[in-house]
């Protein structure tokens, strides 16, 4: 294989890898300002340091992970201004997405299954696998709309929300309310009124971001 065969084929697997950690920061694995270790983490993924330092290119380039100069790769910590941000964005993407959806997709499914998996994590008080089962619900809201590149865009503007997610000290009081909110979006857009649905979605998240612009000034005063 030729150098540029060796080389594109290094920035494929790097974007997988990166891929695999922006999971993990969906998943609450990973917490803001966490110093990311090349050896523990390598090992965990089972790359090369190399490869791993591919992917934290990447990862930087959308402001998920920040190299700082002899001290190594961290987590980045999420500003109250790209809070904002996101949820402009997430309320553009997803209530459009439920507008427009085609009645019957399969995405409902995969949203009832988010329901349930967060049911179950309430009542084991688990709310960081009610947070992710959240975020699931809303990747699914996404997919209604067919797109595989609003997909990826998702994964990255979910991985930053948990981030700010991350930051916060009480999980139930940010994660608890919404559980049957996603239940109350659900049935309207499988009741067959999905513009109802994106209402209720709108309404449900400009409260969302209220909270957690309330929670992150508190538990962050001098952010």
């Amino acid at each position: 294989m030729n150098r540029q065969g060796v080389e594109g084929r290094g920035r494929a697997l790097g974007e997988t890898v990166g891929d695999e950690i922006r999971r993990l920061l969906v998943e609450g694995e990973l917490v803001p300002g966490q110093r990311l270790s090349e050896s523990a983490l390598g090992e965990r993924l089972g790359v090369s340091r190399n490869t791993l330092r591919e992917a934290f290119r990447g990862l930087a380039h959308e402001g998920l992970v920040t190299h700082r100069p002899n001290r190594g790769v961290f987590v980045t910590t999420p500003s109250l201004a790209s809070l904002v941000d996101i949820y402009r964005l997430r309320r553009f993407i997803e209530c459009q997405a439920l507008r427009e959806a085609v009645p019957g997709h399969p995405a409902g499914q995969r949203m009832r299954t988010a329901i349930e998996q967060a049911r179950d994590g309430r009542e084991r008080q688990d709310w960081q696998a009610v947070g992710s089962s959240n975020m699931a619900f809303h990747a699914a809201i996404v997919s209604l709309a067919d797109s595989p590149r609003l997909d990826a865009f998702f994964r990255q503007v979910s991985a930053e929300l948990r981030l700010a997610f991350g930051m916060l000290s009480d999980q139930e009081w940010l994660h608890g309310p919404y559980v049957e909110r996603n239940l109350h979006v659900l049935e309207a857009f499988e009741g067959g009124d999905p513009a109802q649905a994106a209402t209720l979605l709108e309404q449900y998240l400009s409260q969302s971001e209220r909270t957690l612009l309330a929670a992150y000034a508190r538990d962050n005063p001098a952010d």
